[in-house]
């Protein structure tokens, strides 16, 4: 799609088949909202599903909506809607905990199937968290915890071990050829354990497809799952009769109300489950999910590559600096510019009303969710960013005031 007007923009706005979902969402008046981290918007179902459950089931149900609502088994039956999406079969996902434990399961899960080297790797640029806990399990399983400079993570994977993986790099955007990488691991008996959070409702891929065997991932970014959503966790159904999770809880013991001292697991992904599930959350996710019932993931994908073509033919034309891959099959959903002086560019940009995000030192993202934003939204935030750029509006005091949270 070669777009050099806004009057294209809007074309093909028009033509779009996924503008209708845009509907779903409630976007406050104008605000365009790019946000790539941490949330996205709230879907009228999400808001409707917590109101009902807060309401009715929780305010009237009390204690029996664990049957009457079906809240007991939320969180698998989340999990088997979700395994549709990243090409996955039911009972291989499990909503629950967060990121950072779901991580920590794996690894710990992880380790005793492995062949190789005992270690656990990490890229070196890869989202701190992630390098946290494997530094922390590394030091209580008195491992090595080796993180890999660019370019040295195939001959990591090739020593065996646990790797921990994004599957989109949060800061560039860049995917990674998660079938090559887990050819390379079944040769070496590695298991690579995928962090999800920046791809999972963005783009289409396949778990079956290219073979992986772990993953965990947020819904809170691109999936809307609200603020502080609970994340999933993936295990490929080969695999999970060996897997022994570390934080064993009631809820994921195969007769949870037998009570029994002794742990039994499910023979599912729901074995990773811990304590009592955030029911108010998992309503908002279900809510959340009913925007992606029906769509099309190579359709969703391909519109994430063409907003993100969009935004880099016109930073290319303002001459910024783009750190994301060019090539749209390379891409994830969003796009990375470096600028001098990031930060009070983005809040300046937010003050016009476009809702952008920054990373430390010099990164302005732009998140392309393709179920709300559009063509013409895309042309519009590059020309404010040239704007502000050209008029240097972007340097007033207030702008350069740091948030707590960036």
């Amino acid at each position: 799609m070669n777009i050099t007007t806004r009057e294209q923009a809007i074309a093909a706005d028009k033509t779009d088949p996924l503008a209708p979902a845009r509907d779903n969402f409630i976007l406050p008046d104008g605000v365009t909202y790019m946000v790539g981290h941490s949330l996205g918007p709230p879907t009228k179902a999400a808001l409707e599903a917590v109101d009902k459950c807060a309401r009715q089931s929780w305010a009237n149900g009390l204690v029996g909506s664990w049957n009457s609502a079906g809240w007991f088994d939320l969180a698998a039956n989340l999990g088997d809607r979700l395994s549709v999406m990243i090409g996955a079969a039911p009972g291989e996902v499990m909503v629950t905990d967060t990121v950072s434990i779901n991580l920590f399961k794996l690894a710990a899960s992880a380790l005793p199937l492995t062949q190789g080297a005992r270690q656990i790797c990490v890229d070196a640029d890869e989202f701190p968290t992630d390098q946290y806990i494997a530094q922390s399990f590394a030091d209580m399983a008195a491992i090595q915890c080796n993180r890999v400079e660019d370019g040295g993570d195939k001959a990591a994977i090739a020593k065996g071990g646990v790797y921990i993986k994004s599957a989109v790099n949060y800061r560039s955007g860049a995917r990674v050829d998660m079938a090559g990488y887990e050819a390379l691991a079944r040769k070496s008996g590695a298991l690579i354990i995928w962090d999800l959070s920046h791809a999972t409702g963005v783009m289409a891929f396949n778990m079956h497809g290219v073979g992986a065997k772990l993953a965990t991932g947020c819904t809170y970014k691109y999936l809307n799952g609200g603020p502080g959503a609970p994340s999933f966790i993936y295990a490929a159904q080969d695999l999970i009769p060996n897997l022994n999770t570390p934080l064993p809880g009631w809820m994921g013991h195969a007769k949870p109300f037998d009570f029994n001292p002794h742990y039994t697991p499910q023979d599912s992904a729901a074995r990773f489950a811990s304590g009592t599930p955030p029911i108010l959350s998992l309503c908002a996710l279900d809510g959340a999910l009913e925007s992606f019932d029906g769509v099309d993931m190579a359709a969703l994908d391909a519109k994430s590559g063409a907003l993100g073509g969009l935004c880099i033919a016109r930073a290319d034309a303002l001459g910024l600096t783009v750190s994301s891959p060019r090539e749209a099959a390379q891409r994830g959903g969003h796009v990375s510019l470096q600028i001098d002086n990031g930060y009070p560019i983005t809040r300046a940009l937010h003050a016009r009303g476009y809702h952008t995000d920054f990373r430390t030192p010099d990164t302005i993202r732009f998140g392309f969710s393709p179920l709300y934003i559009r063509y013409a939204d895309v042309w519009d935030v590059m020309d404010a960013l040239g704007d502000l750029l050209a008029s240097g509006e972007w340097d007033r005091p207030e702008f350069h005031a740091r948030s707590k949270v960036t």
